[in-house]
């Protein structure tokens, strides 16, 4: 599973390219900033050509979003609210955590039990939450080159059988999309198909 997170953006059509000229579907974890609002429109181009749309956070803000459960669900809610008028909202069952289910930041502002309690909130709406396996680290300081992010793939994956490959398509990734074709090579040279997440873990 290719996933990206953190968009729509400038970046986000070069992705959707790429992906199409391979014939890959893939999942976008979404965000609704106030930044990207002008590219929130690419999200019914990327449903309609295949990918999953998944929730990722509004704000993207840990300090806000990590304080309690109740300011966690209040970020979401504002999420689907601002692409509902470009993707069917309330059917996305899907959502990833700002930086992931074991993240330590949240700690700093709703104490170690917030995740464990926002996993358990995830499961008893039937919804699924998301991480990964595979870093491309294209968001790290420093801009990685394309190689970089190619070989950072190659190396995370290893030995996996099955991959959850975490990359960005936000304004600041603009070489996720450069690799992307060398690394869906990649993929298929070891003889791996593509899916989006949800053909691969079901919502409960």
């Amino acid at each position: 599973c290719l996933t990206f997170d953190d968009g729509p953006s400038k970046t986000t059509p070069e992705v959707l390219a790429a992906l199409d000229a391979a014939g890959v579907h893939g999942t976008f974890f979404v965000v609704a900033t106030g930044y990207n609002e002008k590219y929130l429109p690419l999200l019914t181009q990327a449903a309609a050509a295949g990918h999953q749309i998944a929730l990722h956070s509004a704000s993207h803000e840990y300090s806000d979003i990590y304080r309690s459960s109740a300011a966690y669900w209040k970020d979401i809610a504002l999420l689907k609210q601002r692409i509902a008028p470009y993707v069917d909202a309330e059917s996305i069952r899907y959502l990833r955590f700002p930086g992931g289910s074991t993240n330590t930041v949240s700690r700093r502002y709703g104490g170690k039990g917030l995740m464990p309690q926002l996993k358990t909130e995830v499961e008893q709406r039937g919804w699924q939450w998301v991480d990964w396996n595979v870093c491309a680290e294209d968001a790290v300081g420093g801009h990685p080159s394309a190689d970089t992010i190619y070989r950072n793939v190659v190396r995370e994956t290893g030995e996996q059988p099955h991959c959850v490959v975490l990359m960005h398509d936000s304004a600041t990734t603009r070489t996720t999309a450069e690799a992307l074709p060398d690394i869906i090579q990649w993929y298929r040279d070891q003889g791996f198909t593509f899916c989006r997440v949800e053909q691969v873990l079901p919502a409960p």
